[in-house]
């Protein structure tokens, strides 16, 4: 084995609401030896390099609601922290940042390469892998899906071919929405926008501005946005919304059908994973309309009006995650068609991650999205 050369440092929850950060070379402040043992191997980087990995001196990883989720409920729809086997717990996965060893069997990386990584790696056998669709694979290793870890720490070793050159001009600030992004471009293409499209998106946080990118890169023609929180509807208009709809002021489904002429719009994208948003959905889409679900919500059960659904004869889609979306979200950014580092109005660094979470949970009058960079 190479001599070791690389100290590395992360943060890892260890219950609900509680996040430390340790470097590598004082894990004494960890009291507990179980736990010392765990963030120990978690933060060890073994050299050399896995031959078909890399291994990323990691700049910027964004804070996903999931991970606010899991900080602060314990769980994140089915997916749940379990205390005795998962903690203590590292977060993230929307991670970019500088490739600093390769492995023997790579070649399309090099040392210095600025990537970002899709943070999951599927089996690639089982039927769903082999007809498209791996993020159903049930043996996925997905960053920060309970029991697996996530990267909020200095070095990553991982797969080299879920690692993706980010073009001149796009740094790993950038880099580091670009997974968020694929989840939006993911939804745009399950709502089959296309050009002449009007589209409603029920919440404006990362995810529903990525969404609304997304739709105005495809060239919907109207896209309406609404939300509860002003700062975020600021955000939406910045970003290519024509429209913007504060639901807690004024009626969102009067005011929509207003807006439409009385029509209802062509495609309605639910982000915020919330009951109401989700109940909204069939009350504003057009008769023959189609519903994307985006937003996971922490409750498995949600009352929906299947009336308006069997009335309007609407069609429905659910999307988990993202297929196949890197190279054309990287390409899309590249090419100035979506300006998704605008997103982040909160930067932290690793030793403030607690604030940045609290933040999250407590200021979403302020807080669009936070990103961690990573010291």
């Amino acid at each position: 084995m190479a001599e070791k050369k690389y100290i590395n440092k992360g943060a890892f929850m260890t219950e609900i609401d509680k996040m430390i950060v340790v470097d590598e070379d004082h894990l004494d402040i960890v009291e507990d030896p179980i736990a010392r043992e765990k963030i120990q191997a978690q933060l060890e980087v073994q050299l050399p390099v896995d031959p078909d990995k890399v291994l990323i001196k990691v700049e910027y990883v964004g804070v996903c609601g999931s991970d606010v989720h899991y900080f602060h409920d314990g769980c994140c729809g089915t997916f749940k922290v379990d205390k005795e086997r998962d903690i203590p717990y590292m977060l993230g996965h929307e991670c970019a940042g500088t490739v600093v060893e390769v492995g023997a069997n790579v070649t399309h990386l090099k040392v210095g390469d600025r990537v970002c990584c899709e943070p999951g790696i599927t089996c690639g056998k089982c039927e769903h892998c082999k007809s498209g669709h791996y993020n159903l694979c049930e043996d996925v290793i997905f960053w920060a899906t309970p029991p697996v870890q996530g990267c909020y720490m200095r070095y990553v070793p991982f797969q080299a071919d879920l690692c993706f050159k980010l073009p001149e001009g796009m740094d790993t600030k950038a880099g580091a929405m670009v997974e968020p992004f694929a989840t939006g471009m993911y939804a745009a293409e399950k709502g089959e926008i296309t050009v002449g499209d009007s589209v409603v998106i029920l919440g404006s946080g990362c995810i529903g501005l990525m969404t609304m990118m997304a739709c105005r890169a495809r060239g919907a023609s109207q896209i309406i946005v609404c939300d509860l929180e002003d700062i975020r509807l600021e955000k939406a208009k910045e970003n290519g919304a024509d429209f913007v709809i504060n639901s807690g002021k004024e009626d969102p489904i009067a005011k929509i059908r207003e807006l439409t002429n009385g029509r209802g719009p062509d495609v309605v994208f639910e982000t915020a994973g919330s009951k109401f948003t989700i109940a909204q959905t069939a009350h504003i889409a057009r008769r023959g309309g189609l519903i994307v679900l985006v937003g996971m919500s922490a409750q498995e059960e949600i009352t929906f009006n299947f009336g308006q659904v069997m009335a309007k004869e609407l069609r429905i889609k659910s999307l988990f995650r993202y297929v196949n979306m890197f190279p054309k979200s990287v390409a899309t950014v590249g090419r100035g068609l979506a300006k998704i580092d605008n997103i982040a109005t909160h930067e932290y660094v690793l030793d403030d991650i607690q604030q940045a979470f609290e933040d999250s949970i407590t200021k979403k009058n302020e807080v669009v999205k936070a990103v961690i960079k990573i010291d």
